[in-house]
């Protein structure tokens, strides 16, 4: 599969989650009068040699992306690399992975007993970044006790492997020259924003600003019932002009770590 049909098939699950976020970009798109450009889309994983990030990159460096900058999040325990295509229409590919050694040995073992059910070896990158949760059905129990621990690790847990959000790029937008912009028209239409932070993240001196919805909250099959559970959302950058004319490519890490929040457990 090529990068354009995975990105394609990665568009297609998110939306099957998260309604909102085809809402949003219908929005957006009638509001410009053309569509408005990706900018990034973002992966998750756990920090293990089957699954990590040089299992997942893969598929990408394979169809002409190339590693950036990393990313170090001290905070949520988390390590990430970010992926350019020379192609200036294609999406930046963010990727994460949650440092499983840095926390208590309940959420390493719980992570280690899930990863042993499913043989990696048999599973290629392409079809690993879309397969959604590859082990059973998860526990509520075990999602609660993770969360206490890694909003991040629970997420995971329950979602698996699929796009964690995507991410308008507003930087030439007529319709929203500024994110203040884009976000009271968010906001007037009822659309809840992540706060943490602030709303906006970033200032033009960093080259980039960027905001976020919540996560949609959906109904999700546990072993215990059915509860509602955040599952993914829709992000806005607008990204600055370096002094040489282009237009910073990389991420701010202070304000993804943030951003990272918008699929922090809430009741609906």
């Amino acid at each position: 599969m090529n990068a354009k049909a995975l990105i394609a098939k990665l568009w297609e699950m998110h939306t099957q989650i998260t309604p909102s976020a085809l809402e949003i970009k219908t929005l957006f798109d009638t509001a410009e009068g053309s569509e408005l450009p990706n900018d990034h889309i973002a992966l998750r994983t756990f920090q293990d040699n089957r699954i990590g990030i040089a299992a997942l990159e893969k598929v990408f460096t394979d169809s002409g992306y190339t590693a950036r900058n990393t990313y170090d999040f001290e905070e949520k325990k988390l390590f990430a690399q970010h992926y350019e295509h020379p192609d200036e229409n294609m999406p930046k590919i963010f990727i994460s992975e949650l440092l499983l050694k840095e926390f208590s040995p309940f959420l390493q073992e719980t992570i280690k007993t899930l990863l042993d059910t499913v043989d990696f070896s048999t599973i290629s990158a392409a079809e690993l970044v879309k397969m959604g949760r590859p082990w059973g059905k998860p526990s509520k129990v075990v999602y609660d006790k993770l969360r206490a621990e890694s909003e991040y690790a629970a997420w995971l847990y329950v979602f698996g492997y699929r796009a964690n959000h995507f991410t308008v790029d507003l930087s030439q937008s007529k319709a929203f020259p500024t994110l203040q912009d884009a976000n009271n028209f968010l906001e007037e239409r009822h659309f809840p924003l992540n706060t943490a932070g602030g709303k906006i993240k970033g200032t033009p001196d960093e080259h980039l600003e960027q905001s976020s919805v919540l996560a949609d909250v959906i109904e999700m099959d546990f072993t215990e019932g059915k509860f509602q559970v955040p599952s993914c959302y829709y992000e806005f950058a607008k990204r600055y002009k370096l002094p040489n004319g282009t237009f910073y490519g990389g991420f701010v890490a202070k304000s993804a770590d943030k951003i990272f929040e918008s699929t922090n457990f809430r009741n609906k």
